[in-house]
């Protein structure tokens, strides 16, 4: 489990970084009049909320593998988080 739980850190550092760089890039392209959008991520993508920016998102992926590291590893939960972690990545190579 404690593997599991370093690999998904380690995920989470990398994604972190990017999403920094990405929000910046968002902040410019609103200043110049684009990026009109609600939100990054459909509602069914898993996310228990809408957001303009990557953060939030990795912030509530952190959250869902702290929970993991803390209240036992649920497979469910385990799974739900790793697609989370995905799509953030997926959309970050998009967006570069």
């Amino acid at each position: 489990m404690d593997s599991i739980i370093e690999q998904l850190n380690a995920n989470l550092k990398i994604v972190y970084r990017q999403a920094l760089d990405a929000d910046k890039k968002l902040d410019d392209l609103q200043q110049q009049g684009h990026g009109k959008f609600k939100a990054l991520f459909a509602q069914d993508a898993g996310f228990e909320f809408e957001a303009k920016r990557f953060k939030p998102y990795v912030l509530d992926v952190a959250a869902d593998v702290e929970s993991l590291s803390n209240d036992g590893m649920d497979e469910e939960k385990l799974k739900k988080t790793v697609i989370k972690l995905q799509q953030l990545l997926q959309l970050l190579a998009t967006f570069k």
